[in-house]
C-alpha cells in the first residue's frame, strides 16, 4: 500500500487524510503541536476550555455533507444546537434616526435612537420588522436580498468551490458559464448593498462579514452576499463543548478510516529526488512517503522548506498577496456570572469605515477599533466551572502588523474591557482569574503564519479559484497544498472543502500508484 504524509491536522489537513484514507492510501499525519487541531486547537487553564480559533459554527450543510461522504451524520460525533438569537450588535451611542453619529449634545432626545444594541433573531420574520423599523420597505428588500444571496450560495456550492482551480477550463462549461453571470463577481459587495438599502445599520450589519473576508467591501465582489445567506437563512450554530468538538469528530472519523497520527512533529524539511518528495524531515525523525499533502501554512513550507529551484512562486509574488486580517485574542475566565451577557456580541459602537481603513490601507493599530465578544458559557455549562464565566475578545487587526508587546496588548484589553463593561452594566476586571492572550508573534511562532494572518488571503476577485496560490505543486510531482492559502479560501468550511478537493486531485492523478 502506498504512503501519504498529510503535514498538520487542522480542518484542511483532517479532511484530506480522512478522503486519502477512504481512497486506499496508508495515510500519516504529522502535527506540530500536541493536539490535532491546528488553529482550532483548544486552550485550557484553571478549569476552563477556550476554542483557541474559529468560534462561528455557519454553513451547517457543509459539515453535514462532510460527514455524508464517510456514511457518518454530524451527529455521530457532536450535538448542535441553533443560537437564537444568532448575535447581538452593540451601535453608538450618539446616533441618530439615520444611523449617523452625532455629538449629543447638538440633537434633542427625541432624534436619538434608543436602542444601542440590537439582537439578531433566527427567525427571518422578526429580522425583517427590525429593518422595517429602521427604514420603511427594507423587509421586502431584504426578501429580495437574500433571494439573490441564495443563488449566489447554491451556485458557489454546486459549480465553485469543489473545483481545484487548476484551470480556467474547469468553469468552461454552459452550466457553470451561464451560472457566474449571475454571481455579480464584477460588482462590489458595497454597491450591491447600496442597491437595496440605504440605512447605515443595515449596511454595516450586511458588510460584517465581508470584514473578515479580508478585504474592503468596495473591494470585495458581491458574490460574496452569499455570507448573508449563510448567515440569516443557514443560522448560527454552537456545536456543544465548542468548535473544538469538530475538531475531535474529525479526528476520530480520521482514526476510523485508518489514519495514524504523529504529535510533537515538526516538518523541516524534504528530501527530493527526480522532482518527487521521497521523505520528510521532522525533529530526528523520517517518514518516507510516496505523495504529500501539505496544510500547513503554504508560504513558509514554500518559501522555507522547499529548496529554490521547487518553488512555484517568488518571494515578490508572496509580498504582493492581499492577506486578510491577523487579530488580537484574549481568553478570559471570571469568577461570577454576567447577567447582561449572550453567547456572541458584535460592537460597532466606534467608526467601521476607521478601522477598516485600518486594517487594509494604513496597516496600523486601530485608534478605536470594532470588536468581537463571546461567552460560551453562556450556552455550554461544560467550558467554565459552576458560577463562573469563560469569554472570549477579538479586535482584528491588519496582517503583518508587529509590535504586539505585552504593554501593547494590555493596552488594547483596557480599551475593549471598559467598552464591554459599560456594555453589560457591571466591572469584570477585578473578577478575572485566567487571563491569556494571542496575537501577531504568536501566529507566526505556533503556525508560521505569513505575516501573522489569522485568515488567508482576502477574496478579492483576483485572489479567487484560479488566482489563488495552486494546490498542485508545478515542481514537484507529488506534492499538492490545501487550506486557507488554497482553493476554495479562508473559513473553516472551505477548508473542509479544501481538503477534499485535493484529494480528490491527488487520488486521480496517482490512481496508477495504487495496489
Amino acid at each position: 500500500m502506498k504512503k501519504i504524509i498529510v503535514i498538520g491536522s487542522g480542518f484542511a489537513g483532517l479532511s484530506a487524510a480522512s478522503f486519502m484514507a477512504k481512497a486506499g492510501w496508508k495515510t500519516i499525519v504529522l502535527e506540530k503541536h500536541i493536539t490535532p487541531g491546528g488553529r482550532a486547537r483548544q486552550l485550557k487553564g484553571e478549569d476552563f476550555r477556550f476554542d483557541m480559533g474559529p468560534s462561528w459554527y455557519w454553513m451547517p450543510d457543509v459539515y453535514e455533507r462532510y460527514f455524508n461522504a464517510f456514511g457518518k451524520k454530524v451527529s455521530d460525533y457532536y450535538t448542535l444546537k441553533r443560537l437564537d438569537p444568532s448575535y447581538r450588535v452593540v451601535w453608538p451611542k450618539n446616533e441618530n434616526n439615520s444611523g449617523k453619529s452625532q455629538i449629543a449634545s447638538n440633537i434633542t432626545g427625541s432624534d436619538l435612537l434608543q436602542d444601542h444594541e440590537t439582537d439578531i433573531p433566527a427567525d427571518l420574520e422578526e429580522l425583517k420588522k427590525i429593518f422595517e423599523q429602521w427604514e420603511p420597505g427594507a423587509g421586502g428588500k431584504l426578501d429580495a436580498f437574500l433571494a439573490e444571496a441564495r443563488i449566489k450560495y447554491e451556485t458557489g456550492m454546486q459549480n465553485l468551490v469543489y473545483k481545484p482551480g487548476l484551470s480556467l477550463k474547469e468553469y468552461a462549461d454552459k452550466d457553470t458559464l451561464s451560472k457566474i453571470l449571475r454571481l455579480d463577481i464584477f460588482t462590489s459587495l458595497k454597491k450591491h448593498i447600496r442597491k437595496y438599502f440605504k440605512h447605515p445599520r443595515i449596511r454595516q450589519l450586511l458588510e460584517f462579514p465581508g470584514l473578515f473576508l479580508g478585504a474592503l467591501p468596495k473591494d470585495t465582489p458581491a458574490l460574496y452576499s452569499l455570507m448573508n445567506y449563510a448567515d440569516m437563512i443557514g443560522g448560527t450554530w454552537y456545536p456543544d463543548g465548542g468548535m473544538y468538538s469538530v475538531v475531535l469528530g474529525m479526528y476520530s472519523l480520521a482514526q476510523e478510516l485508518g489514519v495514524e497520527f504523529y504529535f510533537e512533529m515538526e516538518v523541516t524539511g524534504f528530501r527530493i529526488k527526480e522532482d518527487n518528495i521521497k521523505s520528510v524531515f521532522c525533529n530526528s525523525f523520517t517518514f518516507e512517503a510516496d505523495l504529500v499533502i501539505n496544510s500547513a501554512d503554504y508560504n513558509f513550507v514554500e518559501q522555507k522548506l522547499l529548496p529554490e529551484k521547487f518553488r512555484m512562486y517568488t518571494s515578490a509574488y508572496w509580498e504582493k498577496r492581499k492577506m486578510a486580517p491577523s487579530c488580537l485574542v484574549y481568553y478570559i475566565g471570571i469568577d461570577k456570572k454576567l447577567k447582561k451577557a449572550i453567547h456572541h456580541t458584535l460592537f460597532f459602537d466606534s467608526s467601521f469605515d476607521r478601522h477598516a481603513k485600518e486594517i487594509y490601507k494604513t496597516k496600523s493599530w486601530p485608534d478605536e477599533p470594532l470588536f468581537y465578544v463571546s461567552v460560551t458559557s453562556v450556552t455550554d455549562r461544560s467550558v467554565a466551572p459552576e458560577g463562573y464565566e469563560n469569554l472570549f475578545f477579538l479586535v482584528p487587526v491588519a496582517a503583518g502588523l508587529t509590535g504586539d508587546t505585552e504593554e501593547m496588548r494590555e493596552k488594547y484589553f483596557d480599551r475593549i474591557l471598559e467598552r464591554f463593561e459599560k456594555h453589560i452594566g457591571e466591572k469584570i476586571k477585578s473578577s478575572i482569574v485566567f487571563k491569556d492572550s494571542f496575537a501577531y508573534s504568536d501566529f507566526v511562532e505556533e503556525y508560521n503564519s505569513f505575516k501573522g494572518n489569522a485568515y488567508g488571503l482576502a477574496n478579492t476577485l483576483l485572489q479567487t479559484a484560479v488566482f489563488k496560490p495552486s494546490c498542485k505543486s508545478s515542481k514537484i510531482n507529488n506534492l499538492y497544498f490545501t487550506g486557507q492559502l488554497t482553493v476554495p479560501g479562508p473559513g473553516v468550511p472551505p477548508c473542509l472543502i479544501s481538503g477534499e478537493v485535493v484529494a480528490g486531485v491527488a487520488n486521480s492523478e496517482h490512481l496508477n500508484h495504487q495496489p
